[in-house]
């Protein structure tokens, strides 16, 4: 498996730059016959979600509901289908890029490792020590 990233950079309505981060996983026939024989293209691997906003009363409630909205935008979830089909991520600046980008190449270190293991299901390993 290979983690292809892609960095850019774009305006929002407002005209502030926003940071986008994409990525693909380019796997191998064997990897994806594991996803498919395991069942794992809905495994998630990564999250990140804000606190929802509550609202009292009838214009606290509008207002949590329009907050909502604008949270819903925010969070971010990858699973595995999402890495093998690729993921846009949109970021509000550059250091929640990096720190998104890192948890995403960490869970996906750890999901080669689950392939790998995978891989010997019905077999046998030998290791050389």
């Amino acid at each position: 498996m290979k983690l292809l990233i892609r960095r850019s950079q774009k305006s929002s309505l407002m005209g502030k730059a926003m940071f986008v981060f994409e990525v693909r996983a380019e796997i191998t026939d064997a990897e994806r016959e594991h996803i498919a024989r395991y069942k794992l293209g809905d495994t998630l691997l990564y999250e990140r979600s804000d606190t929802r906003a509550k609202g009292t009363g009838v214009m606290g409630f509008t207002a949590a509901v329009a907050a909502n909205i604008v949270l819903a935008s925010m969070n971010i979830s990858v699973k595995v289908s999402d890495l093998t089909n690729g993921k846009k991520i949109e970021c509000k600046d550059i250091m929640e890029m990096l720190a998104v980008e890192g948890q995403i190449k960490e869970a996906a270190a750890t999901f080669k490792q689950v392939l790998d293991a995978a891989a010997t299901f019905g077999g046998e390993e030998v290791l050389e020590l």
